[in-house]
């Protein structure tokens, strides 16, 4: 008789002495490795604890030869990539990427995605935006009916950020997101500062009604550098569960268990 898959996931959760939800980000991270990386390609490498269970398992491959190169989204996903021996590249010397590798904060069942709790958003979109191809990995507990219960963030200069805050307000107040929180991101009781330099505004919409619309005219505000709506970019998605197994879909994606 088969075992339950709750029963597996938390023997395995339970064996690895991690969670149930970071074994499934393991396993996202691990599958999309080996999955998709092949010799010779350029990849964009994602920030965020699943992206980092990937970059892990990439540096094993290399290890093992396989020839790539890789473009980080982050100092943080940098800095672990040169740790483990991955060979890295400016995008400006690169020009287009083959496959880009990263995580969502959300995503729905038709792949657009809310990205940017770990302030990499920038970064990410570049990436994401100069590659052939995006695939997504997650954990099953990423993926929503619709966006917007995680926070938007929006990525902006320090120079004027209190006008373009208002400016934000103003178009959301427009819009159809009336009195919406809209604050600037700290940690600890400090600002949080993106590696670009740029602040954060944390915009908690609750749902998101048209997610292209709303990104494109955030970006029309003066001050706005960036927004973690990614939408239409991503290819394929990566599942990853508690028992330790991976999925692959496409989109639309499918009713999940």
């Amino acid at each position: 008789m088969t075992e339950p898959r709750t029963a597996r996931a938390a023997h395995r959760a339970s064996a690895d002495g991690l969670s149930g939800q970071d074994v499934a980000k393991r396993a996202a991270g691990r599958r999309a490795a080996r999955e998709y990386c092949k010799d010779g390609m350029k990849l964009g490498l994602g920030s965020g604890t699943t992206s980092h269970w990937f970059v892990r398992e990439l540096a094993e491959q290399v290890r093992d030869g396989l020839d790539v190169v890789g473009v980080p989204t982050s100092t943080a996903t940098r800095d672990l990539a040169r740790e483990l021996g991955i060979r890295l590249a400016d995008l400006n010397d690169l020009g287009e990427l083959d496959l880009a590798i990263d995580g969502p904060d959300e995503i729905d069942h038709h792949g657009n995605m809310i990205k940017g709790g770990g302030a990499c958003l920038w970064w990410e979109k570049i990436v994401a935006r100069a590659s052939r191809r995006m695939v997504v990995v997650a954990d099953e507990s990423k993926v929503v009916d619709r966006l917007g219960a995680f926070p938007l963030p929006i990525e902006v200069l320090p120079f004027g950020w209190v006008s373009s805050q208002r400016l934000i307000r103003e178009l959301l107040v427009s819009t159809g997101y009336p009195e919406v929180p809209l604050e600037r991101r700290a940690r600890n009781g400090d600002v949080v500062v993106t590696d670009s330099g740029n602040y954060l505004l944390d915009a908690h919409l609750g749902a998101v009604h048209d997610p292209g619309a709303l990104a494109t005219a955030l970006n029309q505000i003066p001050g706005v550098v960036e927004n973690g709506l990614f939408v239409g970019i991503a290819d394929q998605v990566v599942l990853g569960h508690p028992d330790d197994s991976a999925d692959v879909f496409g989109f639309p994606l499918p009713e999940l268990a």
